[in-house]
C-alpha cells in the first residue's frame, strides 16, 4: 500500500514540476521578465494555449514513462506477447468500443466538466499533436502507472478484488473532478481486471487507446457532436436506450471472450 501511495504522489509531483517550469520558461521565451512570468504562473493568471498544453503533457508523459521504466516500478517484458493472445487485444478494442455510449450516458447524469478543462480538451482534440498526447501517451502513461506499478504492488499484499478496487479508486481520484471520477472508477475496475488476468498492461493500453481514439476522431469529424446529449444525437429516448442496448451487445460478449481467453504468460 505504501508503494501505491508513493507512485500516486510521484505522479502528482512530476505533473506539478513539469507544468509550472514549462509555462514559466515559455513565457520568458516570449519576452516576459522572469519575475512576472513566475508570479503570473503561480497565481494561475496565465492564458494557457493549446501548444503550451501539448508541450507540458508531452514532457510529463515522457518523463513519467522514463522514470517508471528506469526505476522498474513497472517491469516491461515481451513474455506476454510471446503467448500470441492476439484475440485478447482484439476483444479489448471491441470492449473499448462497447463502453463509449454507456460512458456518455453516465457522463450526462454527472456534473459538467469545468469550463477550463473543456477548453483544454477541445484544444487538444483540434490539434494533430493532440492525438499523440491523448490517444498514445495518455493510455501508455496511465497503464504503466496505475496498472503496471500501482496495481502490481497492491496485488502483492492484499486480495485481488481489493487491489483492483483500490487501484481504480486512485485512478478516479487523480482526475480531480466529479465529472470524470465515476466513469474513471468503473473503467479502472475493468482495466484492473484485465491486468490481473493477463499480468500485462498491453490489453489495457489497447482498450484505452481505442476509447480515446474514437473520442478524438469524433471531435475531428463532427465537432458539433462534442457538446451534444445522446437525446439530441438519436432524437428520442427509446432510440437512446436502443443505442445503449446495442453497445452492451458489443461490450458484454467482448467481456465474456476476454474472460475465456485471457491468461498470463508462463
Amino acid at each position: 500500500m505504501k508503494n501505491a501511495i508513493y507512485y500516486v504522489l510521484l505522479f502528482i509531483a512530476i505533473q506539478f514540476f513539469t507544468y509550472y517550469p514549462t509555462i514559466i520558461i515559455w513565457l520568458m521565451a516570449e519576452g516576459m521578465p522572469a519575475s512576472r512570468a513566475v508570479s503570473l504562473t503561480l497565481q494561475g493568471n496565465v492564458l494557457i494555449s493549446t501548444p503550451m498544453v501539448i508541450v507540458t503533457q508531452l514532457l510529463f508523459s515522457l518523463l513519467m514513462i522514463a522514470i517508471f521504466l528506469w526505476r522498474k516500478y513497472c517491469e516491461v517484458s515481451p513474455a506476454w506477447l510471446r503467448t500470441r493472445q492476439w484475440q485478447v487485444l482484439i476483444w479489448s478494442c471491441i470492449a473499448g468500443l462497447g463502453t463509449i455510449i454507456p460512458s456518455q450516458a453516465l457522463q450526462e447524469v454527472l456534473p459538467d466538466l469545468p469550463d477550463a478543462l473543456q477548453q483544454t480538451m477541445a484544444g487538444l482534440m483540434s490539434s494533430r499533436w493532440g492525438y499523440i498526447v491523448v490517444c498514445i501517451l495518455a493510455p501508455l502513461t496511465e497503464e504503466i502507472v496505475f496498472r503496471g506499478a500501482i496495481l502490481k504492488s497492491l496485488l502483492k499484499s492484499i486480495q485481488p478484488v481489493w487491489a483492483i478496487a483500490i487501484s481504480a479508486l486512485l485512478f478516479a481520484l487523480i482526475h480531480a473532478n466529479m465529472a470524470q471520477m465515476p466513469h474513471a472508477f468503473i473503467i479502472g475496475l475493468l482495466l484492473g481486471w484485465m491486468y490481473y488476468r493477463t499480468g500485462s498492461i498491453l490489453p489495457g493500453i489497447a482498450m484505452h487507446w481505442i476509447n480515446n481514439t474514437v473520442a478524438y476522431a469524433t471531435f475531428r469529424i463532427a465537432p458539433n457532436l462534442t457538446d451534444s446529449k445522446l437525446i439530441e444525437i438519436f432524437g428520442t429516448t427509446p432510440r437512446v436506450w436502443m443505442a445503449i442496448g446495442f453497445s452492451l451487445l458489443i461490450l458484454l460478449p467482448a467481456l465474456l471472450q476476454l474472460h475465456l481467453n485471457m491468461k498470463k504468460a508462463n
